[in-house]
């Protein structure tokens, strides 16, 4: 409070107008650009909660939303005019300041609000995202950090508040073993290295936070950025992809719950669709050794990835802990549940201009079809990379049952830095001529089926660790390299891969789990889930605008791209708990 008072120059009820506001600096008085301000509630109102803690299916109810903006050159921001039943609150946060929050009834129409600087390093530090931490640990050498950076990033950050405590070498060997069960691939070698590793790297930056260094200052065309938010599920759910259906509708995918939840931006109405449990199905599905010790979930199928039929509008979700493909129709209501047949860890689904379903089956090495005009399943062999890995890949079902009931394979089973065993076919696109693209996690590949003729090439990436991959208009690949900090584009007529370093600080610390391309204006859309951001490249020029999300531990693995340019992305860390209050939310970002 005493802080509240010191920022402000009068006390006053905010009108039913907008607020413009100033921000300055409170030691000089300037003007302070790129300060993001947030409002949203004092206390957020209960979501209805008769299902099990959440919503009851097919019942539609309101959320609120939530606003940020930035102050321009001249410190001035101006607020929304929406305004929420509930009282609501407003906070300031600018990197290099002490955040500032306090009720929005405070604030004065076209009144001042000063930011102290903050001085103190370990605050300094501790304000900064997950990347800076990442970048500053040190994990001994280039070959384990990119290692490292791959199979310990891509549930959730390392580096951010709940990872930087004190925690003993065993401490840190059980959580290992736990995110073995996860599916994290840590070699042998690095999961009796990196509990020493980790317990000394964060305690030595713990007691000198100025190793921690700064990430990069806010750009000037913040100022035209508005971001909205909505809340979706709670702290025990993985708000996991996105989709902006034709119609303008925002489904999210839970994982852990076996959700679905659909949002209409336009009037704040959700609806909750629960995809079904069919008898025989156990907690967590095929894969239940992974949420043995989670505290709370109702998951037999744990939704996935989704995509849209441009035929019916229908629906189509993987559910990675069973070998079905999840069929929605937002007319009826209803799911349908269509068996696999084979398979193992259904993934990333795309829809063809023929209606067909296309997807990966991570742990099979395989991609999968549908083809709805039949109601057929097809599967495509990939390469393994020797007979031990078809023989793992073949019979990887197996091992996971053997998981399930109580033989711990991932205590004693050597895993080496390359993944053998697990190649893990991932990200799936469709280009423009009909070609179904994927890219290959372990194996440093991305691959392309012909559907006229069934032939499977695989091309070798001159970087680690592509995950997903989406067309532009030209049908060039776009690739995230997740562990090395960038995007790489690969033409198909030349078979050139061009590289775009993502303009993150420190350099290299970012891990970009997915892209979309905005292909109507040429921009790449990237996640930035270390560093609590997206990236936009346009294509044309070769430029980069970085923009910060609201929240700290904005954990991203997906984006959609609307007919008007702005994007929607949702916070998706696995556990969820980790982002800032606790709450996954729906973003809408708008650049201008």
């Amino acid at each position: 409070m005493k802080n509240s008072l010191r920022a402000l120059t009068l006390l006053l009820a905010l009108p039913a107008t907008a607020a413009t506001l100033q921000v300055q600096d409170e030691k000089t008085g300037q003007p302070l650009a790129t300060v993001m301000l947030r409002v949203f509630p004092l206390k957020a109102p209960a979501l209805p909660s008769s299902d099990g803690g959440y919503p009851p299916p097919g019942q539609p109810f309101q959320v609120w939303r939530e606003h940020t903006v930035f102050s321009d050159a001249q410190g001035r921001a101006e607020l929304p005019d929406e305004q929420a039943g509930a009282p609501q609150q407003l906070r300031l946060r600018k990197p290099g300041y002490q955040d500032l929050t306090l009720p929005l009834a405070q604030v004065k129409s076209n009144g001042v609000l000063r930011l102290q600087r903050e001085t103190d390093p370990l605050r300094l530090a501790e304000a900064r995202p997950a990347n800076a931490w990442l970048a500053a640990l040190d994990l001994g050498d280039q070959a384990r950090r990119l290692h490292f950076q791959t199979q310990c990033t891509f549930c959730h950050q390392q580096g951010n508040a709940f990872l930087r405590r004190e925690r003993s070498e065993q401490e840190w060997s059980e959580a290992i073993q736990r995110m073995m069960r996860y599916g994290s691939r840590l070699s042998s070698e690095d999961q009796k290295a990196l509990p020493a590793i980790l317990a000394k790297g964060y305690q030595a930056l713990r007691e000198h936070p100025e190793r921690v260094g700064a990430t990069a200052p806010w750009a000037p065309e913040l100022a035209q950025a508005r971001i909205s938010e909505w809340p979706v599920g709670d702290a025990m759910s993985q708000a996991h992809d996105v989709l902006l259906a034709r119609d303008g509708t925002l489904y999210v995918a839970d994982n852990i719950q076996d959700r679905l939840w659909a949002l209409d931006p336009r009037s704040g109405r959700m609806t909750v669709y629960k995809i079904p449990h069919l008898p025989g199905d156990e907690p967590g599905g095929l894969l239940s050794a992974r949420l043995r010790e989670f505290p709370r979930h109702d998951s037999t199928s744990n939704a996935h990835s989704l995509a849209e039929s441009p035929r019916d509008g229908h629906l189509f979700i993987t559910p990675s802990a069973q070998r079905r493909i999840v069929e929605f129709d937002p007319a009826k209501g209803d799911f349908r549940l269509h068996e696999i047949g084979g398979g193992f860890y259904p993934h990333t689904i795309r829809i063809d201009a023929q209606d067909r379903v296309w997807f990966t089956l991570a742990l099979s090495n395989q991609v999968g079809m549908l083809d709805r005009s039949s109601g057929q399943f097809k599967r495509y062999d990939l390469p393994a990379r020797g007979f031990g890995e078809r023989m793992t890949t073949r019979y990887i079902g197996a091992l996971y049952w053997l998981m399930r009931h109580g033989l711990p394979l991932t205590n004693w089973l050597k895993v080496d830095r390359a993944g053998t065993g697990t190649p893990l076919p991932y990200g799936i696109e469709v280009t423009p001529d009909g070609r179904v693209w994927f890219a290959r996690l372990h194996t440093d590949e991305i691959g392309v089926i012909d559907p006229r003729t069934d032939e499977v090439r695989m091309i070798a990436t001159p970087f680690k660790g592509p995950r997903r991959l989406r067309a532009d208009a030209q049908g060039r690949l776009w690739i995230a390299a997740f562990p090395e900090s960038a995007v790489v584009c690969y033409d198909p007529a030349s078979g050139r891969f061009t590289r775009y370093d993502l303009p993150v600080l420190p350099k290299g610390s970012d891990t970009p789990y997915s892209l979309n391309v905005d292909k109507a204006r040429g921009v790449v859309w990237v996640n930035g889930n270390q560093s609590d951001s997206l990236y936009a490249l346009e294509i044309a020029s070769g430029r980069w605008t970085q923009y910060p999300l609201p929240r700290r531990v904005a954990f991203t693995r997906d984006v959609e791209i609307a007919p008007d340019g702005s994007v929607y992305t949702s916070t998706s860390s696995f556990p969820s708990w980790h982002v800032e209050d606790g709450q996954p939310t729906l973003i809408h970002l708008q650049p201008r």
